[in-house]
């Protein structure tokens, strides 16, 4: 990134937060914000208007979307709120504007009043509920996504819905009971009545309660609710502005590593739900590749010990469970999967090993030709130490080893990878090009600066494929979409995530070294803000559409609503005038190869039957659950059987044959821990659907090239 906006920002910003003192130190009073809120909210509005880069005018319009916004963020699932404090709040809908420019804050309050009290009345009457049998054979469903609901209209509406909620909770805990119950070798236990499996089911569903409900009383602090507030006012502008509290209380950031031996996550609480926020590259739950962020954590299993139901954990409790004190010790995670489905994924604990977190090739042998593979999990760069690790380094290195090799095309996986260090793709994109434009970059005002390869040697110049996914993001998909707009290989996969902006972290407080101001640091926070967007070289941005693969081949996500488009707070797609390139003429073309595997891939039956199950899963997703058992039962058996053939279908039929190129085999002899990481490397990439289908596109491109060579002699 071009540093000469930086300073234009800061200035920016600066003066606005002068005017905005200004302002404060004259006669008229009723700007003079009386709480350290209204100070917080009126210097958020400042950095938002004056350096966002493409911010919604802050009117009545915005105010009422910032509304709708905390209450969804309050109530994702209609449970707390009734229709008549919504329709109360709705004085509010012309007000939060006026607010963040200087009125006495009012919303806030109000709203966040309300909404404890409601939680009380809630969490008072789920004891009286559970008092009450349950009758399993009544037909009756749940409504579960909060978006198909109303809110209810009367307090006895509200209770209706909260009995079927906890019916829900004891129906699906007593399942798992009967289902213990039917295979376990234990006499006492197999001999269980359902009548005492159902009063177990009911106490456990009691406890998760008094948890969670424990959980909401100690996350919702003032300062925790005004920071969702202030962050429904940040994420309208777009989702990646957001705000950040001086003490941020909630455990986003609680990594399950450290001194202790863990999987490698990040967990968020998310609508009262403990989810994978990310993965770190290289630690056991990212090795499975059975986790994806956003799965919901249900149970916690150590070992072949029952499994702990976490509902109602607060997320520090949960990485207890998750945390052990032994190096390979198992611990079980029960997930709900993005398409519904459950899944039980035993990991084996570990300590992160920075070697995994890099570049790693390997080659495939298949139908007589050799193809070069690259993984790269994220564009890694030591911006501390310029002598350390850069990703760009690192791949030109294993490019040099798989020339050195004569592979006779390579592959370079992004899947997963959701970007990183942009200085590194610029360099990395050079590895193929003779030099030119990558990416350009566009502030708020003035002509995009265009990020060039300098550089007119190329490393590699043969056949190239580049793997993506929904997850592939920001320089992820700058490097993809440069490689599509230079003609220079086959991007293959899913469309991309989408995101086509930068943020920057700019602090609310007006610091006593700089010249505007003489007052100390108040410790308001911090605002990171969206102040840049990426564009192609071909002139369309990567934000929202992200970038269409050459082939497109369907995957268990491809309907999940996990992209930037699936936010409506994302910013637009545009286009800016294209920058000055040459592509790429080896003297044969992708085409052909393209349109071959296009075809294949829509009469393969496997991807035909991974849409159907994708398909299936989403059916019974967007459904209401039944709460008669018998139903019940009949609805899990078949969202398990397809995701069973969803896993069946999603493995590749032919096994790659792959081996680890002799440098990297020479460097790891003796070392046992390294090569039993790189054995389960070489396995996981033989067994994988999309690389085999990856590995035939570049094989017929390989046939172009030689078809062109013969040609030419």
């Amino acid at each position: 990134m071009s540093k000469k906006f930086i300073p234009v920002l800061i200035i920016l910003i600066l003066i606005g937060l002068f005017i905005g003192y200004g302002v404060m130190g004259r006669n008229d009073n009723s700007n003079d914000p009386k709480t350290k809120y209204e100070k917080i909210l009126q210097n958020v509005g400042i950095v938002l208007e004056q350096g966002h880069y493409n911010p919604k005018k802050i009117d009545d319009k915005f105010s009422e979307e910032v509304l709708k916004k905390y209450e969804d963020d309050l109530d994702p699932d209609k449970y707390i709120f009734l229709q008549s404090d919504i329709d109360a709040f709705k004085k509010y809908k012309d007000r939060i504007d006026d607010e963040i420019h200087g009125a006495p804050l009012q919303s806030f309050y109000a709203i966040s009043d309300v909404y404890l009290k409601r939680i009380d009345q809630v969490a008072a009457s789920y004891k009286e509920i559970l008092k009450h049998p349950f009758d399993f054979n009544k037909d009756e469903y749940l409504q579960t996504d909060g978006d198909k609901r109303n809110y209810p209209a009367s307090v006895a509406e509200r209770n209706d819905y909260g009995r079927k909620r906890l019916k829900y909770l004891v129906l699906g805990r007593y399942v798992d009971l009967q289902q213990e119950r039917d295979s376990s070798k234990n006499k006492a236990e197999a001999h269980k009545p359902d009548s005492t499996l159902q009063r177990e089911a009911v106490d456990i569903v009691s406890k998760q309660m008094g948890r969670y409900f424990e959980t909401l009383k100690n996350h919702n602090s003032s300062d925790d609710l005004f920071s969702d507030f202030v962050n429904a006012i940040t994420t309208s502008m777009d989702p990646h502005t957001s705000y950040f509290a001086p003490v941020d209380k909630r455990s986003f950031d609680e990594m399950l590593s450290g001194t202790f031996y863990g999987i490698g996550a990040q967990l968020q609480e998310k609508d009262g739900k403990i989810t994978i926020a990310s993965l770190i590259t290289g630690m056991p739950a990212w090795k499975t590749g059975e986790i994806t962020p956003g799965d919901e954590i249900l149970k916690v299993g150590e070992g072949d010990a029952a499994p702990v139901d976490v509902t109602g954990y607060a997320v520090t409790d949960a990485v207890k469970l998750i945390r052990g004190e032994t190096r390979g010790s198992i611990v079980k995670l029960t997930l709900k999967k993005a398409d519904g489905s459950i899944k039980v994924v035993p990991i084996s604990r570990d300590k992160i090993s920075l070697d995994d977190t890099f570049a790693r090739s390997a080659v495939i042998n298949n139908n007589g030709h050799k193809i070069g593979y690259i993984y790269l999990p994220e564009f890694y760069a030591n911006f501390e130490d310029p002598s350390g690790r850069r990703c760009a380094t690192d791949v030109a290195k294993e490019v040099e080893k798989l020339k050195a090799a004569n592979v006779e095309g390579i592959v370079m996986d992004l899947r997963g990878n959701g970007g990183g260090s942009l200085q590194d793709v610029v360099d990395m994109v050079g590895l193929f090009i003779k030099g030119g434009p990558v990416v350009q970059v566009k502030g708020r005002d003035g002509a995009p600066s265009v990020l060039a390869d300098r550089d007119k040697e190329v490393l590699y110049t043969g056949p190239l494929a580049v793997m993506v996914d929904e997850l592939s993001a920001s320089a992820s998909e700058i490097f993809a979409a440069a490689i599509q707009d230079y003609h220079r290989g086959i991007i293959i996969g899913s469309s991309t995530y989408g995101k086509g902006t930068v943020q920057r972290s700019v602090s609310l407080d007006p610091q006593s070294e700089n010249p505007f101001f003489n007052h100390p640091d108040e410790g308001l926070g911090d605002v990171k803000l969206t102040f840049r967007k990426f564009y192609r070289i071909n002139g369309g941005a990567t934000q929202l559409k992200g970038v269409t693969p050459d082939i497109l081949i369907p995957d268990r996500l491809e309907n999940a609503k996990l992209r930037e488009k699936d936010n409506p707070d994302a910013l637009a797609w545009d286009q800016i005038p294209k920058a000055n390139y040459t592509t790429w003429n080896p003297g044969y073309s992708y085409a052909p190869a393209i349109a071959s595997i296009n075809a294949d891939v829509n009469h393969n039956i496997d991807f035909k039957e991974i849409q159907k199950q994708v398909s299936l899963l989403d059916k019974y997703r967007d459904e209401e659950t039944p709460l008669n058992i018998v139903k019940y039962k009949q609805m899990q058996k078949n969202i398990e059987e397809a995701a069973k053939k969803l896993d069946e279908y999603s493995k590749s039929p032919v096994h790659l044959q792959t081996s680890t190129l002799l440098p990297d085999s020479l460097a790891m002899k003796g070392d046992t821990a390294k090569i039993s990481k790189q054995e389960q490397f070489v396995k996981t990439i033989s067994n994988d659907l999309y690389i085999d289908e990856t590995v035939k596109a570049l094989e017929k491109v390989i046939g172009e090239k030689q078809i062109a060579e013969a040609a030419n002699k």
